[in-house]
């Protein structure tokens, strides 16, 4: 069977460089909409602080079919913590997300971040699956770590998808059963912003137009869209 999973990361725009939430208020609606209109459903790793400050769209997530991730509380780097803080991080985001999910299982640390020694901290909150390793980083050989935790890596990184789409459609293709992820602040228009140029190029519409060409592509050629959670249940990860 082939399947893909669409991953969105909810934060601010393009942190750390950003503090605004165009993204929140103007891209992610968009990929909502985009998601129902194609009959698709993705996973949303949520920030606790986005869900605070937007209730009514993160409701919309659950809402729609979707799956509700967590994405820590704020978007502060789980490797620069010291293991209690990481702890207490893991503690609070979990504490508003099952407001709007209860059954919240699936993790991913910002910047794909996340010390295998940590791992037992994830554990200790309930949650059973990890995409905060990336097929495209190095190690690209990666040691077992003994955890109950299943880890999925992502497939490769965001801004690929803004390329053009006869340069990555091909690529997916090739790939089995990837794991792509992508941000609602991509979605709006960063061009004119002063932020390093893969936060700002083929931003907002172009990236949106991509993302309906991608999902388009792939339902013809019979992919299933799958949430981390009902892939990690049909897939077997080390």
């Amino acid at each position: 069977m082939k399947n893909i999973t669409i991953t969105v990361d909810v934060e601010e725009d393009c942190p750390p460089m950003l503090t605004s939430t165009r993204g929140m208020e103007e891209g992610l609606p968009e990929l909502l909409d985009l998601f129902k209109k194609e009959g698709i459903r993705a996973t949303f790793f949520v920030t606790g602080m986005m869900a605070e400050q937007y209730p009514d769209l993160i409701d919309r997530i659950p809402g729609e079919g979707h799956e509700l991730g967590c994405h820590g509380y704020t978007h502060a780097r789980f490797d620069r913590m010291e293991k209690e803080e990481a702890r207490l991080a893991l503690k609070q985001a979990g504490k508003v997300l099952r407001q709007f999910e209860r059954k919240l299982v699936s993790f991913r640390a910002p910047n794909l971040q996340f010390p295998k020694s940590y791992l037992g901290l994830l554990e200790e909150e309930n949650f059973l699956y990890d995409s905060s390793i990336a097929s495209y980083k190095p190690p690209f050989l990666r040691s077992k770590v003994k955890s109950k935790i299943i880890r999925i890596p992502a497939t490769i990184t965001s801004s690929f998808i803004r390329l053009p789409p006869g340069l990555f459609i091909p690529l997916i293709k090739h790939w089995e059963s990837p794991v792509i992820f992508v941000h609602p602040w991509e979605f709006v228009d960063m061009s004119n912003t002063p932020i390093r140029l893969d936060c700002r190029f083929n931003t907002g519409e172009k990236a949106l137009n991509n993302l309906k060409i991608l999902i388009r592509a792939l339902k013809a050629q019979h992919y299933i869209f799958l949430t981390l959670q009902e892939r990690a249940k049909l897939e077997k990860y080390q």
